[in-house]
């Protein structure tokens, strides 16, 4: 089920950065035949690798700077263990810095944790493309990318949850709706702040390159997470499953008229 994430993912980047530099190389070649402005094709070229810089390298430094291990032994595994059922998002995140390597009981809470901090900083970014998709009228892309991003974000529940399989004592259900609200709640306040900013070319193609470079982080988190348990016949034959799923997402979606 995490490799069929993977896949799903994988047909995203595409699709997403397919949008996004079709729109980029669109005015640069029309700048460059004297038919566009030359700023404008500048911002759109800007957007589209400073948005991959922040989705992708931003979430490298966020892990660098806020996730880093810190070696403090703890009193005990159970006691541990509460004290993150027990916390808040950020009290979670903040026992998984200081505690996170110790144990394989911290280190799975942790690794779950940080794959949903990664999920919702994309989904974030997938919800300012879907608002900026509608706001300039790409009714069809956005409901493509609604229809895409909820399938693909079901799956990425697989991915959070798959570091936790391992575990003798399951977490709480309290743990459980915290990672799908640290990483399923970023989608909507996106989409109602990526509609309310209106049509801009600059923010349409920024937005989508942010959320490509999340996603290929969050890919390979999830690659990761799944290679550990598991041989890489198995991991590509997901990956095949969840590309053929993504491209016959969006085929019945074309078919229909969107």
């Amino acid at each position: 089920m995490n490799a069929i994430a993977i896949g799903i993912l994988v047909f995203l980047v595409m699709d997403v950065f397919s949008h996004a530099w079709t729109t980029a190389s669109t005015a640069a070649e029309a700048a460059f035949v004297g038919r566009g402005a030359t700023g404008v094709a500048i911002l759109d070229l800007l957007a589209v690798f400073g948005g991959i810089a922040i989705g992708l390298l931003g979430l490298v430094f966020y892990e660098a700077r806020y996730m880093a291990r810190v070696r403090v032994k703890p009193p005990s595994v159970a006691g541990e263990v509460r004290d993150l059922e027990s916390a808040g998002p950020l009290g979670i995140a903040s026992s998984l810095i200081l505690h996170g390597d110790l144990t394989d009981h911290v280190g799975a809470y942790r690794l779950a944790m940080m794959i949903a901090i990664g999920i919702g900083a994309h989904n974030f970014s997938e919800g300012l493309a879907i608002g900026q998709s509608y706001a300039s009228g790409a009714i069809g892309l956005a409901l493509i990318l609604t229809i895409g991003f909820g399938v693909h974000n079901a799956t990425e529940g697989f991915g959070i949850a798959s570091p936790l399989t391992s575990l003798k004592e399951k977490p709480s259900a309290r743990f459980l709706a915290t990672v799908g609200l640290v990483g399923g709640g970023p989608t909507f306040i996106g989409t109602i702040t990526g509609s309310l900013i209106g049509v801009s070319e600059f923010a349409y193609v920024l937005f989508l390159s942010i959320a490509g470079g999340a996603l290929v982080y969050v890919s390979m988190l999830m690659y990761n997470s799944g290679r550990r348990q598991t041989n890489n016949r198995v991991l590509m034959t997901g990956i095949f499953v969840g590309l053929c799923a993504g491209f016959l997402t969006d085929l019945i979606v074309t078919l229909g008229g969107a």
